[in-house]
């Protein structure tokens, strides 16, 4: 079973749709005469709400909306992903997730700015929009089989990505760190008991605010992602610090192995070309989910009546989350040499730190993944509640949110292999029909910033 899945995943994760993720961001850049470029100052200040509107139409801030979409993109991927990225494809698989960044900020500019233009107000469930929206309402009634299953795997996605796999990911450290700490015996038993007790917890902590809806989660997010942000970037920053001199040198062999492919050396088995853009593409998506469509669902909730405005603010989210917090952890990787030693994941990661702080360092590491992971999992419980009551109503979304927290402590005690493939799966299979609608309708979004911006 793992091996279908495994397949399944190299095919939908191939060439198409990483020629399909590249593409529609170039193509993008291009007709909005590089917007993510030009315009970043102006998306700044709208983000940090000193261009405010009069008019206020949603159900948060505009801030709260982006800390929203980072919180479900700042996780696992920032620490286990580019760690991932970088034992797989080496070093320069980097330079690739920083292009999918890049070219990923008018990916999501244009699919916010849709998602905007189409949201509409539910009564009970407030102001509601996504790519499942704009498939239905933007190209309209035949086209609703594919707004479908975009929802659907939403929902697959919220239950995996966001949701067993971070609590597992918690689990597996709260349980090493208990037994460095207490000094108990493991046993497999005692494993189980320990991450039982820890995923019963995060249940009642995540339902403590999912509960309370998009508005509870909004507060919530809003002040947590800034002060995990500052944590975990602070703790970086001081390793490089300790390691300014090799910095000049891990940016040259980003460069220069984007290009060349890494040789074998010590615990790395080596890398083509070929690898580095396969898992510097899907491990940069993953972390800022740039044209997968989650960032458009947060973004509806903003109070705005302009579309446009909000598209510019939505496409800070892979500046913060992949240009700088995955740069930085990947600099921390490489300066400490220790991507050479065949470790993979969050471990590679909490290696690095460890090496130039110890101890301390592996508390940084620990303290940001429980950060990162409860965010990421309140990011995600919403995306789905919003594909549940696209496909089901509002009648069904208190029972997802009962489903999602039952399953945090399920996916905290289980062996996630196949978890994992099958969520790379679910994020692929979002990420294509939200790309084919958001290249259909391109010519409206270069129509409304057009209009905008006042050009001609």
């Amino acid at each position: 079973m793992q091996e279908l899945v495994d397949g399944i995943g190299g095919w939908v994760w191939g060439p198409v749709t990483i020629a399909l993720l590249v593409g529609t961001g170039l193509y993008l850049t291009i007709r909005l005469r590089f917007i993510q470029l030009f315009r970043m100052w102006l998306s700044l200040r709208i983000a940090s709400g000193a261009d405010a509107e009069q008019q206020k139409e949603g159900d948060l801030s505009q801030f709260g909306a982006l800390t929203l979409a980072l919180s479900a993109a700042i996780g696992n991927g920032n620490i286990a992903g580019v760690a991932t990225a970088i034992a797989l494809g080496g070093p320069g698989a980097v330079l690739w997730m920083w292009v999918t960044a890049l070219v990923g900020m008018a990916t999501v500019y244009a699919s916010t700015t849709l998602a905007l233009a189409f949201r509409h107000h539910d009564p009970e469930r407030g102001y509601v929009g996504g790519p499942m929206y704009y498939i239905e309402l933007g190209l309209g009634p035949r086209w609703k089989p594919m707004a479908k299953m975009f929802a659907f795997c939403a929902i697959l996605a919220a239950f995996g990505t966001g949701n067993m796999v971070e609590a597992n990911s918690v689990a597996d450290t709260l349980e090493f760190s208990l037994r460095d700490i207490i000094g108990y015996t493991a046993t497999d038993n005692s494993v189980f008991s320990v991450k039982l007790a820890i995923g019963l917890v995060y249940a009642g902590l995540v339902w403590l605010v999912i509960v309370g809806g998009v508005k509870r989660i909004g507060l919530v997010v809003s002040r947590l992602v800034p002060l995990m942000f500052l944590v975990y970037v602070g703790s970086a920053l001081v390793v490089l610090v300790i390691n300014a001199d090799a910095v000049p040198r891990a940016f040259a062999l980003i460069v220069s192995d984007a290009f060349s492919g890494t040789a074998a050396v010590g615990g790395f088995t080596g890398a083509s070309v070929m690898a580095a853009i396969q898992f510097g593409v899907a491990r940069g998506v993953f972390s800022n989910e740039a044209g997968l469509g989650t960032t458009p669902m947060a973004m509806a909730a903003a109070r705005t009546a302009e579309p446009v405005r909000a598209g510019l603010v939505a496409m800070n989210g892979p500046l913060f989350d992949t240009l700088i917090v995955c740069t930085i952890t990947a600099l921390v990787i490489i300066t400490t040499g220790v991507w050479q030693t065949g470790v993979s994941g969050s471990e590679l990661t909490t290696m690095a730190f460890n090496s130039a702080v110890p101890d301390l360092g592996k508390l940084a590491v620990t303290v940001s993944l429980l950060f990162f992971s409860f965010s990421s999992v309140l990011g995600w419980s919403y995306y789905g509640d919003r594909g549940t009551g696209y496909l089901f109503g509002e009648a069904a979304i208190l029972k997802y949110r009962r489903l999602f927290c039952l399953l945090l402590p399920i996916g905290a005690v289980m062996k996630l292999e196949l978890i994992w493939g099958l969520c790379d799966i679910a994020n692929g299979l979002m990420a294509i029909p939200n790309l084919i609608a958001i290249l259909l309708l391109s010519p409206l979004v270069v129509r409304m910033t057009r209009r905008y911006f006042g050009m001609t």
